[in-house]
């Protein structure tokens, strides 16, 4: 099968890399999740490409923008077909070398957030990782998402609950045994599309269980952020996170924040 993303290679005009060292590798996953990533100036693409990270900016299959067929076969496989590509595209640059395999997160939002947890849960490649308001209980979901959105899981999943079965099987939150990688929660307390307790019950889980992790709520945010400020400590947190996980001090002074299991 064929998947499509941007890569972007470390890259600062005022420092530079070791010759024989691989950098580290950030997979974003863009939201919808039928939505897409496209080739244009991102400063958040370039915040991780300046401090020392590769970027791949990945469209997996579903993704907009490669015709019908492209995007329909993301129908009914949700949570199978992206994370392959989010695995697939890793494992190619590592094989490049232009990936470090010990040093590959996987970050994303909403949709992009559930991809993020099933492919920390369901796959052994990503040695981190950063859910922005994420999905991490399919049911939960068809339960409890906002009316305009209720019936969206039908074509991504199945239906519901007639297809139960599947949703529990996809959903990372009852897969916790599989699931042995740091991350970090970012959630916004007001948000109406994946309530906070997706983040909560994943992170008391994780703490539980001795992994690393970290939770970030926001007071007065929704599903996806909007305050400027909130934005820029979202990606500072999430760079003290992994700088935590792989031993590195990063270039910024950024105010620490607790990481369970780690500072404990």
């Amino acid at each position: 099968s064929v998947s499509h993303g941007f890569y972007y290679p470390p890259t600062n005009r005022d420092f530079k890399g070791m010759d024989e060292e691989v950098p580290p590798l950030v997979v974003m996953l863009h939201g919808g999740p039928t939505s897409a990533a496209q080739a244009t100036l991102s400063l958040k693409t370039q915040y991780w490409t300046t401090r020392g990270f590769g970027v791949l900016d990945l469209n997996y299959r579903g993704s907009s923008g490669y015709g019908r067929a492209y995007r329909d076969q993301l129908i009914r496989k949700w949570g199978i077909v992206d994370v392959e590509d989010a695995v697939a595209g890793a494992e190619y640059l590592v094989s490049e070398h232009k990936a470090d395999p010990m040093r590959l997160v996987i970050r994303g939002g909403s949709a992009g957030g559930y991809t993020t947890l099933s492919a920390l849960t369901f796959a052994n490649t990503f040695k981190a990782g950063a859910s922005l308001y994420g999905v991490s209980d399919l049911e939960a979901l068809a339960q409890e998402t906002h009316k305009f959105e209720s019936r969206y899981l039908d074509g991504l999943i199945g239906k519901y609950p007639e297809e139960k079965q599947i949703y529990q099987e996809r959903s990372p939150i009852h897969h916790l045994d599989q699931l042995s990688s740091p991350c970090i929660f970012f959630h916004g307390l007001e948000d109406q599309v994946v309530l906070p307790n997706q983040a909560e019950v994943m992170v008391e889980a994780l703490k539980t269980k001795g992994v690393p992790v970290a939770y970030v709520p926001f007071e007065k945010e929704q599903h996806g952020f909007r305050i400027a400020e909130n934005i820029k400590r979202c990606l500072e947190l999430e760079l003290y996170f992994y700088s935590r996980i792989f031993g590195f001090i990063p270039a910024d002074p950024i105010e620490p924040i607790q990481i369970q299991n780690l500072d404990d």
